[in-house]
């Protein structure tokens, strides 16, 4: 506050001196012809040119706060490579405008004027920077800034500071205007370079930055001196302006307070501005009237040297400027515009403002931006048309993506996390885009495929199901269709579908087809066989395959037989190897849960001993902080006693006595502070001991743990139960610590106490110097009384002196009153010399105070200087504990990590199982089906067996018919042909109960099905289903004629199912030997 006071009274007084030296100014450093900036407001007239025009870019409303015009905010937006600026500033009234519309290359452009009043009030742009190219090939857009005059009338210095802190922190090139030489008046006015480093700052966390640290952000400057007439000449030898400017930035030499501060914004300008440089321009006209006219008169008509000046100037600014960077990056039109309203936004929030804040505020909004068009320009270039194969999905997206990031790198700016923060959510997004949309695209084409393959089926089975069809119009019809899915859909499904369509097809309609002619050829060819050969051969044919059949029967049962024994076997391997992994799966989730609910305790427990130590060390705070506010107080009351204390010589020297007894006593409990420190530190030093052997102890488990899952747990809840004695003990020593801290406090509490009761007695002083005062005064009234009186005195003396002639009465008289006056006059002398005795002697106690004061102030500079030591052990601790915090998260973050990954192997061993479970339960599914193809070719070849069975049935009746004929042709013959006759039917007879039993194993089915304890069925024979009864009827081996499924079926039924499931592959022998010694007790 006392600073902007300050600065304002030093404006003030610049412009009183401005207003007293107006009239007595030379025409060239007051004329009225210096032309100035734009006006006031956005309606201000401007001589507009037809490449551009000036905007306002800041200005300050009505409340005081500065504001970006959106107008010039939006043509800044416009210029996206980068930019160079270059900005005048200097006092109001002096001709910063002309300068820029010469640059322009005009003479209109920014406003002049010829009255006394600025006009320009803020910075303005003009809207079309100028295409240039730097020394090092580089291409920018060139923009030029016109300031409001730095010492105007009607601003605060505050806000000529913030201008002017504007105007160099936006150039890369700044060019200070003013009127005339170099001396110390235009030094003083660039005093606002000093102040400049007041109202800015590098870094958000340094302190206020000094003029060096801020020169690292300047741009070149340039001193253009106008209206110069002097002499550039040095010893008699020639100079440039660089060098007189050089000469005047020389420090002064000698002493003082005057010369100091005028050293001071010397330094500060090298410092400020390391590259710098100096021009002079003549004055452009000699006639004032012109002059009041000068942006109307062509730059033909000016002074040659002025033109000249002129354009060395403009040559020089053009190939020396280049485009402006902060932290290592070019800035371009938009990031421009974003510094400039962080600037502002700090300026109006009453903060300083930081450029390292700035510049990240800015490159955060310059990545976002650049992410969003980045993502618009992905999601427009990522190929939508291509097929939803893989490979293709993954061109486009790649081939986008580049496109994104190279749109990205042209808009985003620095080098920073913000860039590569920014960098990695697009890709991100870009991934998650891609994602989605390969997703839905593989979703959309399995619908197609599954959508085609239903067509494809209905086609398929309407061509194989018409009429007179034959095997070639079907191939022919299913290669269309797949010609037709191939060129239609896509996808990764796509060929899967299509495999299980044409398998689908092969076991459904082509194989119904193929059934279908079979058939029908074999029904065609037993219709020729029965025509063409006899009835004996074919008698002969048909017990052949019967034989065969039946042979072919046997064989296909002992192979299913001995197909579902194994099939059993491996299903009781699968599942007891199944039901192990899962009780070792729970196991292991079980001691997960215990290990983490231990675990949660731990961290538990640790967070209440850290919110302890927390509260601990904020009550040791907020105890040191009132200790340094009691020394405070204390100061300040030593500083106080030092003009009151009089003429009390016994009493300060008792203080004196009573104060070096006191500082024995303060010195005392400093060292029993100190040794209390010590004991601290030591503490500190075996708990960071502790932390250390509990850190490698830690790390030898870990090593452990990743060499066997299980002992790692184990040794993981040892430790951390050791952990916890060992916390325990910490805990023990931290309560410890805490007591010895206690003990400090209470000596600090005695200190305070000696410090109040010291306090008290320099009271009990301050009040008898107080006194000692106002007996001083009194003297000097009563000192001051007999002066007048004396005074008084000598003026009656005179007069009698003059009467004495007249009357000697009054003579006497006079004389007695002189003598009255002369003993009072003597009286008043020495009471006089009393009084100056006493002040020697109040001076000299003074003085005596004044050491007494200077020893207490060094024993409070030592206190403050051990109070600073607790402080810095008292952080070193806490940032050991920090550390050690720290430490314990890493751990913790590894005990976590080492949870995830042992749930990851748990949860990639049960998907193993599961599909290993699949697997198995797959291939039970297709034996199942091939056993159900097996006993439907049983059944079919039982159908024929069945015909054959009739076909002969008809053949005996025929010869029955021929035997009845023959009989009655003659009865010689009768007779034989009657013995003929019972031989055929003894023939029949003995042939039709096999035929009977023929035919009643083709009327019923040679398999019965009944559930085996696996869960399959267990194919047995006619003779398999009735039980024998040889055992029964006294035959005692007549078990050894069952089969081995009749004898597992016997064995079951009376309860000795376990034993036999004991049987690995047993074989008829080891059953029957069983059935032996379980059913029959042999």
């Amino acid at each position: 506050m006392m600073q902007m006071l300050g600065l304002r009274g030093s404006a003030s007084k610049d412009r009183d001196r401005g207003r007293r030296g107006g009239d007595e100014a030379s025409p060239g450093h007051g004329s009225p012809w210096t032309p100035s900036s734009s006006a006031s407001s956005p309606r201000s007239p401007f001589a507009g040119g037809g490449g551009g025009r000036p905007l306002r870019l800041v200005y300050c409303d009505e409340r005081g706060r500065f504001r970006m015009d959106p107008e010039a905010v939006a043509a800044l937006q416009l210029v996206k490579g980068p930019v160079g600026v270059v900005s005048v500033c200097g006092r109001a009234r002096q001709g910063k405008s002309f300068i820029l519309n010469q640059l322009l290359g005009r003479s209109s452009g920014f406003q002049v004027a010829s009255t006394h009043r600025p006009c320009t009030k803020g910075l303005w742009m003009w809207s079309a920077p100028i295409k240039r190219t730097a020394l090092d090939g580089t291409e920018y857009s060139l923009l030029l800034l016109d300031t409001e005059g730095i010492d105007a009338y009607d601003q605060t210095g505050t806000y000529s500071i913030q201008i002017f802190s504007l105007a160099v922190l936006l150039s890369s090139m700044f060019i200070y205007n003013q009127m005339g030489g170099i001396d110390e008046a235009a030094l003083d006015r660039l005093s606002l370079v000093t102040e400049m480093t007041k109202h800015i700052r590098v870094r958000a966390n340094g302190g206020k930055s000094t003029a060096s640290e801020l020169g690292q952000f300047s741009p070149i400057f340039i001193w253009l001196l106008r209206d110069f007439y002097l002499d550039l000449v040095e010893n008699d030898r020639k100079i440039t302006p660089r060098d007189y400017l050089e000469i005047a930035l020389r420090p002064l030499e000698g002493r003082g307070k005057d010369i100091s501060s005028k050293n001071e914004i010397r330094e500060s300008i090298r410092a400020l501005f390391p590259d710098r440089e100096c021009f002079t321009l003549v004055r452009p006209l000699n006639s004032e009237n012109e002059l009041q006219r000068l942006d109307q008169i062509p730059i033909e008509k000016l002074r040659p040297e002025f033109q000249a000046g002129l354009d060395e100037l403009t040559r020089f600014i053009l190939e020396r400027t280049r485009p402006k960077q902060v932290a290592g990056t070019v800035m371009t039109g938009p990031v421009l515009a974003g510094v400039t309203q962080s600037f502002l936004d700090a300026i109006n929030n009453g903060a300083v403002p930081t450029i390292s804040s700035s510049w990240q505020s800015v490159e955060e909004a310059e990545c976002r931006r650049a992410y969003d068009s980045a993502a618009e320009v992905y999601l427009s270039a990522f190929d939508r048309t291509k097929q939803a194969e893989e490979d293709a999905l993954r061109d486009a997206h790649e081939a986008a993506l580049r496109k994104a990031l190279e749109a990205y790198g042209t808009v985003a700016v620095g080098t920073g996390t913000s860039r590569m923060h920014y960098e990695k959510v697009l890709s991100n997004f870009c991934r998650k885009t891609f994602q989605e949309y390969k997703r839905n695209a593989f979703l959309e084409a399995d619908k197609q495929c599954s959508n085609m393959i239903q067509i494809m089926e209905r086609k398929l089975r309407a061509a194989c199901s018409a009429p007179g069809v034959k095997v070639s119009n079907v191939i022919q019809v299913l290669e269309s269709l797949l010609t037709e899915y191939e060129t239609s859909c896509s996808g990764p499904s796509k060929w899967r579908m299509l495999a299980a369509f044409l398998r689908q097809c092969l076991e459904g309609p082509i194989l119904d087809l193929c059934l279908k002619l079979v058939n029908e050829a074999e029904s065609e060819r037993t219709s020729f066989a029965l025509k063409y050969r006899s009835n004996e051969d074919q008698l002969e044919l048909l017990k052949r395959q019967l034989e065969a059949n039946e042979a072919h029967k046997s064989e296909y049962l002992k192979r299913y037989e001995a197909a579902i024994s194994e099939k059993q076997r491996v299903s009781e391997d699968h599942s007891a190897h199944l039901a192990n992994l899962r009780t070792k799966c729970s196991t292991l989730d079980e001691r997960c849960l215990s290990l983490s609910k231990e675990l949660d305790l731990v961290r538990h427990e640790c967070t209440d001993w850290r919110v302890k130590y927390e509260q601990y060390v904020t009550q040791q705070k907020a105890e040191q902080d009132g200790f340094i506010s009691q020394l405070a107080t204390l100061e300040s009351r030593y500083s106080s006693a030092e003009g009151k204390l009089g003429a009390a010589r016994e009493q300060a020297a008792a203080a004196q006595d009573e104060a070096t007894e006191w500082r024995d006593k303060y010195e005392t409990a400093a060292a029993q502070a100190k040794a209390a420190l010590e004991r601290l530190a030591s503490v500190q030093e075996q708990i960071n001991k502790i932390a250390h052997e509990r850190e490698s102890g830690i790390r030898a488990e870990f090593a452990s743990h990743l060499e066997e899952k299980e002992e790692e747990m184990k040794r993981l809840v040892a430790k951390i139960r050791h952990a916890e004695s060992e916390e325990s003990v910490l805990a023990e020593r931290l309560q410890v610590a805490e007591s010895k801290a206690q003990s400090h406090n209470k000596e600090t509490a005695a200190l305070k106490d000696e410090i109040r009761e010291l306090t008290g007695k320099l009271e009990f002083l301050r009040d008898r110097a107080v006194s000692f005062e106002k007996q001083a005064r009194m003297l000097e009234q009563e000192k001051n009384h007999l002066q007048e009186k004396f005074l008084s005195e000598c003026k009656k003396y005179d007069e009698a002196e003059e009467r004495y002639k007249a009357a000697e009465r009054e003579a006497k008289r006079a004389t007695e009153l002189s003598d009255v006056a002369r003993t009072e006059a003597v009286t008043a002398q020495k009471e006089k010399d009393e009084a100056q005795r006493l002040s020697m002697e109040k001076l000299a106690v003074i003085e005596r105070i004044q050491r007494q004061v200077d020893r207490l102030e060094q024993e409070k500079v030592n206190l403050l200087d051990e109070v600073q030591k607790m402080h810095k052990s008292e952080t070193d601790a806490l940032s050991k504990v920090a550390l050690l915090e720290s430490r314990v998260a890493e751990r913790e973050k590894e005990i976590e990590e080492l949870m995830i990954q042992s749930n990851e192997q748990r949860s990639s061993t049960v998907h193993v199982l599961e599909s290993l479970l699949s697997t198995e339960r797959a291939a039970r599914a297709e034996a199942n089906k091939r056993a159900e193809a097996l006993s439907l070719q049983l059944q079919s070849t039982q159908s024929k067996l069945d015909v054959l069975h009739q076909e002969l049935t008809s053949v005996r009746l025929v010869e029955t018919a021929l035997d009845s004929k023959l009989r009655t042709t003659t009865h010689g013959k009768r007779l034989r042909e009657n013995e003929v006759g019972m031989e055929s039917v003894q023939d029949m007879d003995i042939d039709r109960p096999e035929r009977s039993r023929k035919r009643s194993k083709s009327n019923t089915s040679p398999l019965k099905h009944f559930q085996s304890e696996d869960g399959g069925s267990v194919h047995m024979g006619e003779d398999s289903v009735t039980v024998s009864t040889d055992t029964k009827d006294g035959n005692p081996d007549g078990y050894k004629k069952l089969t081995i499924a009749k004898l597992k079926e016997e064995l079951t039924k009376h309860g000795f199912g376990a034993q036999l499931l004991e049987l690995k592959n047993p074989n008829k022998k080891d059953i029957l030997a069983l059935y032996k010694k379980l059913v029959l007790g042999k």
